[in-house]
């Protein structure tokens, strides 16, 4: 059964719910139950040898707790002969027989449905007489691992929480990120490392997730690596704000053998989990657009006392849109280049492209990775990727372990033209990129090279062949009467391209009769007074000397000038889409005369027949 099929079945559950509860209410009966069936099948082939651990550990007065872990062979245990199935044989005390069913769970298993608050649904589920045929529905799903493996398992909860987020009018992005795009990220953090990568090297890695949702992107990296290299271990971190999200994502790590205790819940800007701890990789789709107001004394109060000591050192992102800070909280938690350093992929909207002029937070935060020379690729998704936006994104990858070819310098990867319909949109998804689209960015990162897209056109215009030409390929030719259409795919930039300076430039103010008035004291004294209604600023290129910049573009233009380098400041801004702009001629007018008289033509024909 694939996953929409299963969420389907599961989501026929609802049909008993209806009436007596919401449509914003079923995913509090419906994923508690599903992870209690996932964790029923889950233990089902272990449970006589731990209830017989259990009894001979408890009678000679031992702590079971060791040796049931081994028996379950899992992270985690249940003490209770009871499950699912067996609850259906005593339908009067069903309501009795579950609460001893969830209380037999190993503390960190119980804490799981305390998140849910699972006891409360079951009491109204109970006096709702809907329990019984609950619990029977449930029991009838095989969930164990070999009929629905742990990525299967992974596509139901994204799949029923987005049904849920559209009918509680809620935002599915906030629980997870589509599984193309995780797999996107996790291609461009490991590539590089073939000591990881190499079968047979048992290495132990860490990874992290400060928005860990559901643990979508843990799971995929973990799977990763798995089928590139099975000796290797990756260790899981997270910390997740909403409830029901860090519960399933809990379970989840329950059942691949994780430490839950690496998975923390609480605000990640506000109450660091991991405080003090480093990673060797990091992935992140943090919320995007939504403010941090609610944060913003903890927030501040860390910038201004701890400066660089703390996570927000460089600098402050407007209110509005906190995804910055996320940023610089990855930014904090990189293991030191010299202890093997790290890299980290982080989905962000257009906005800390460019948002904020010199000085401004988000261009000191850009000043920040670039110049310390931490941004290794920026990636420009498709538009309508994600469920709840179907606005522009872009995967940032940063570094600070650069491979020598690639100091000094950003890769741009324009791919948000590498995209497929999707057969049924899902809220505001309406395009996936295909195993083939991720391995030609992957591959163009991997290379560390410039490359466009090369359409061939015939004479009349229509598409005869369409290639990605490298640096070193050979471009294909022109037929005759046709021509090339050249689209940038991948560019390559130094960090100082992006910055520049923006410089103050005065003029004199001058009394009715035109005369230059004169400062009377402080530094001014005895020299030209500036007019600020005549005063402006110009953005000056890193790569180009403001003295000759000024000579060039501003004295010609105004002799009387001069520069106030007291306010000079430098900023950073990344403008992406101008890099891939591609400018198209206008079609002349005799074109749009003779396509005008065709028309004309075809209307008056028509008129013609409707009036015989």
């Amino acid at each position: 059964m694939n996953h929409q099929a299963l969420s389907s079945f599961i989501w026929s559950v609802a049909d008993l719910l209806r009436g007596d509860y919401k449509q914003s209410e079923y995913g509090r009966v419906i994923l508690p139950f599903t992870v209690l069936r996932r964790l029923d099948c889950v233990l089902e082939s272990t449970k006589p040898a731990v209830l017989a651990e259990f009894e001979a550990k408890t009678k000679a007065g031992l702590n079971p707790d060791p040796f049931l872990l081994r028996k379950a062979g899992q992270s985690f245990y249940n003490t209770s002969p009871l499950d699912l199935v067996k609850l259906l044989g005593d339908q009067d005390h069903i309501r009795q027989n579950l609460y001893a069913y969830i209380q037999a769970f190993s503390p960190a298993a119980r804490d799981i449905f305390e998140r849910f608050d699972f006891l409360t649904m079951v009491e109204r589920l109970a006096k709702s007489n809907l329990l019984y045929l609950v619990v029977e529905k449930f029991a009838n799903i095989d969930l164990h691992p070999d009929t629905v493996d742990n990525g299967q398992m992974g596509l139901v909860f994204e799949e029923l929480i987005r049904k849920f987020a559209e009918i509680s009018n809620e935002t599915a992005g906030e629980h997870f990120t589509p599984r193309e795009v995780i797999r996107l990220m996790v291609n461009l953090i490991f590539i590089e490392d073939d000591d990881v990568l190499t079968s047979g090297n048992a290495v132990v890695r860490t990874i992290y997730d400060p928005t860990a949702g559901t643990g979508g992107m843990l799971s995929v990296a973990g799977e990763y690596l798995l089928e590139h290299n099975p000796q290797a271990r990756l260790t899981m971190f997270g910390q997740e704000l909403n409830d029901e999200s860090y519960a399933i994502c809990k379970a989840d790590m329950l059942i691949k053998g994780q430490d839950v205790g690496n998975i923390v819940v609480g605000n990640t800007l506000s109450d660091d989990g991991h405080g003090g701890r480093k990673f060797d990789y990091m992935l992140s789709n943090p919320p995007f657009g939504v403010e941090w107001k609610k944060v913003e004394k903890a927030v501040r109060q860390e910038h201004e006392q701890k400066g660089f000591d703390g996570r927000f050192g460089p600098g402050l992102p407007r209110v509005s849109d906190g995804s910055m800070l996320f940023l610089m909280h990855l930014l904090a938690k990189m293991r030191p280049a010299t202890d093997g350093g790290s890299r980290f992929g982080i989905v962000l909207n257009g906005s800390p492209l460019f948002t904020g002029g010199a000085g401004s937070g988000e261009s000191e935060i850009r000043r920040y990775v670039l110049e310390n020379d931490l941004v290794e690729a920026i990636v420009g998704l498709p538009s309508d990727m994600f469920y709840n936006t179907g606005i522009a994104t872009y995967v940032w990858i940063i570094s600070n372990k650069k491979p020598k070819d690639r100091q000094g310098f950003v890769q741009l990867i324009d791919a948000s033209g590498l995209w497929q319909k999707m057969r049924k949109s899902l809220g505001s998804k309406r395009k996936e990129m295909s195993d083939e689209h991720i391995a030609t960015v992957t591959r163009l990162f991997g290379n560390f090279t410039e490359a466009e897209v090369v359409t061939v056109l015939d004479s009349a215009g229509q598409q005869l062949e369409q290639r990605i030409v490298t640096g070193t390929d050979v471009a294909p030719a022109a037929p005759e009467g046709g021509k090339l259409k050249r689209v940038p795919l991948s560019r390559i930039f130094r960090n100082e391209d992006f910055g520049y300076s923006t410089i103050t430039v005065e003029r004199p103010l001058r009394d009715e009769a035109g005369h230059l008035m004169l400062g009377e004291r402080g530094k001014l004294k005895g020299k030209p007074q500036p007019d600020s209604a005549l005063r402006d600023t110009e953005n000056v290129p890193l790569s180009d000397d403001v003295a000759s910049y000024f000579k060039r573009e501003v004295l010609p233009h105004a002799p009387d000038a001069w520069i106030d380098p007291e306010k000079t400041k430098v900023g950073y801004e990344i403008p992406f889409n101008r890099h891939f702009y591609v400018f198209e001629a206008p079609r002349s007018l005799h074109e749009i005369d003779e396509e005008l008289k065709t028309v004309t033509t075809s209307i008056m024909k028509m008129l013609e027949e409707l009036a015989e």
